[in-house]
């Protein structure tokens, strides 16, 4: 009987990891806000000369607020040539007079190292100023500093704490991490009706990544009931906004049916939007609809181009992909040594389709000597994965005693795990046993059972067997 390997068919979520762990936080920081929406007053539009004077003149007489006014126009190239150095000095001074806006931004320039050196113990400083006036977006880069201990110790109290007060004062920012902190019981008991309450507040205001964290939690209930149609409707307007994550689960919906009719033009239409922003899943993804022909042309170019833009990111399914493409040498020279090289590198990472190919190579010594030990080796640890092939496999190894000590026990173990998710041949091998008594009672009341879900499911022996009077 010989090994079967299981081609990989199956699109995987975000970073290749289940629904469950796709939370986003918005751990990125903003980049230097457009400064001239903190101008108080009318816009510099006509007279940027003679308004930089008399602001000039003013700042230079200690009034805060044109010190503040000042740097905004130097850090924003408003009618001066753009010097973060200049906007750090004159957003100083007015920090150094309590300006709360002021006090912030000299913040966001310490953060990014903008105009001075980095220094995340000034930003955090400034920040600390500002969140004590009641900014709001101090109040939440402050949080997010506690929250991903920068230039502190992470305290997730002292997170919660000033995410909660932005959030009260409006922050979609604070608003969407605060949820993602009920999510993840960080700082606080776990709630999922709490991190839905904060999410809808954030994804109302249109942040992108709550967007998507909400129609995240109604794919899979949590903290509400389980809803598609919900579901696809904020992924899309995340999607609709570029978030990548979300353009790849919205892809996902379409090409499951989830929600809306299964559809495979839209879902190549987003899987390749988020696939051209560098996302690792939708990569693969739309690597195996050219590989599979799944709305498009089957093109093993295309889906080799796409499998190694993500398997260079380090994604395992799409790596495990790529070992079978060198494998069966669809769209490139046939290398049992790059299948070796790409399966490993999946299987390393727990992919247990990957784990499961690269025991069925050593079996049959491709890529590089049997070695009936590491076939075991692979073939267990994607069966202990519920892997059908691997755990058919395993019991294979066992009923014939390669590379382990001859047991029927534990044949009849594996091939009953693998049978009970209808994998034939294990279903045909476990009527065998139960057929001449190997390893088990003899039944043959049994052994027809289980030739008979075998034969429904197309096993040629089985049918055969059934056949035979």
């Amino acid at each position: 009987m010989p090994l079967h390997k299981e081609k990989h068919g199956t699109l995987r979520n975000e970073a290749g990891q289940t629904r469950a762990e796709c939370i986003a936080e918005k751990r990125h920081f903003h980049p230097t806000p457009d400064f001239d929406e903190g101008l108080d007053g009318p816009r510099i539009s006509k007279n940027h000369t003679q308004a930089l004077k008399s602001i000039r003149r003013a700042a230079e007489q200690g009034e805060a607020d044109a010190q503040d006014k000042l740097g905004a126009m130097f850090a924003s190239g408003q009618g001066v040539r753009r010097d973060y150095a200049e906007a750090a000095r004159w957003y100083g001074k007015a920090a150094a007079q309590d300006v709360a806006g002021a006090q912030y931004k000299l913040g966001v320039m310490y953060y990014l190292g903008e105009g001075v050196a980095q220094d995340y113990t000034q930003a955090r400083k400034w920040y600390l100023k500002a969140a004590e006036q009641d900014l709001a977006d101090a109040q939440y880069a402050l949080g997010r500093m506690y929250h991903q201990g920068q230039g502190v110790v992470p305290h997730y109290t002292e997170a919660l704490k000033w995410y909660r007060k932005a959030a009260d004062h409006g922050s979609a920012d604070a608003q969407n991490n605060l949820a993602a902190m009920f999510h993840f019981a960080q700082g606080v008991r776990k709630s999922h009706t709490r991190a839905v309450k904060w999410f809808r507040k954030s994804a109302e205001q249109g942040n992108a990544v709550a967007q998507f964290n909400l129609g995240h939690m109604y794919y899979k209930g949590c903290g509400v009931s389980q809803d598609y149609s919900q579901a696809l409707k904020w992924y899309l307007k995340a999607a609709e906004q570029g978030f990548a994550g979300a353009q790849h689960c919205l892809g996902l919906m379409f090409y499951e049916g989830s929600g809306c009719v299964q559809d495979y033009t839209p879902a190549l239409k987003w899987f390749r939007k988020a696939a051209e922003q560098g996302n690792a899943a939708a990569q693969c993804a739309l690597g195996l609809m050219h590989d599979e022909s799944l709305g498009v042309t089957q093109d093993y170019t295309q889906a080799r181009k796409w499998y190694i833009k993500a398997a260079e990111q380090g994604y395992a399914a799409a790596q495990n992909n790529l070992g079978r493409m060198y494998h069966q040498g669809h769209g490139v020279a046939q290398s049992d040594t790059e299948a070796l090289k790409w399966g490993r590198k999946a299987a390393e990472q727990g992919d247990a389709d990957a784990q499961c190919a690269l025991g069925g190579m050593y079996v049959q010594g491709q890529g590089a000597r049997k070695n009936y030990a590491q076939a075991l080796k692979w073939f267990q640890k994607s069966a202990e994965q519920d892997n059908a092939a691997a755990q058919y496999s395993l019991g294979l190894m066992h009923d014939e005693g390669l590379g382990v000590t001859q047991d029927y026990t534990q044949a009849r173990k594996w091939y009953l795990k693998a049978a009970e998710q209808g994998y034939a041949g294990a279903q045909y091998n476990l009527g065998v046993m139960f057929d001449t008594g190997q390893g088990v009672r003899q039944n043959h009341m049994e052994a027809v059972r289980w030739y008979r879900k075998a034969a429904e499911l197309g096993n040629e022996k089985a049918q055969l067997r059934l056949a035979v009077p």
